[in-house]
């Protein structure tokens, strides 16, 4: 992940500076905005891949001496079936329907999307406690 680290690390370096350029010669806000938010996101998926690091160490893919056993095992959980996916969807779909057509239909679309986040978010909160 230092790697990964390092190369988004750069990419943001990159957009904070462009942005700084764009915004003192251009002065109009929505451009600069927007190469702010790069900048931010970059940065963000840069702290993600140092914290990793850090935490787990070098993956087997970052050493020269590993073998492929190494890599080998469970990665990680991966659930089979989710309805929640389709519900966060379909929240979405009608809450941006509900700008068009009326706070009315906004709320329940939004109501909807949060049930299929919560879904998401609460459904295997419960794994691995037998």
């Amino acid at each position: 992940m230092r790697t990964e680290a390092l190369l988004f690390g750069g990419v943001a370096l990159f957009f904070a500076g462009i942005s700084a350029l764009y915004g003192w010669w251009s002065a109009e806000p929505a451009g600069t905005t927007v190469l702010v938010i790069t900048f931010l996101m970059a940065a963000l998926v840069s702290f993600f891949g140092a914290v990793q690091y850090r935490r787990k160490g070098k993956r087997p893919q970052d050493r020269r001496d590993a073998e492929v056993a190494d890599s080998a095992g469970p990665l990680e959980f991966f659930p089979a079936g989710s309805p929640w996916p389709v519900v966060t969807a379909a929240g979405f779909a009608v809450a941006a329907t509900g700008v068009v057509y009326g706070l009315w239909l906004f709320l329940i679309g939004a109501a909807v999307l949060a049930r299929g986040v919560l879904g998401l978010v609460f459904q295997f909160v419960d794994r691995g406690e037998d």
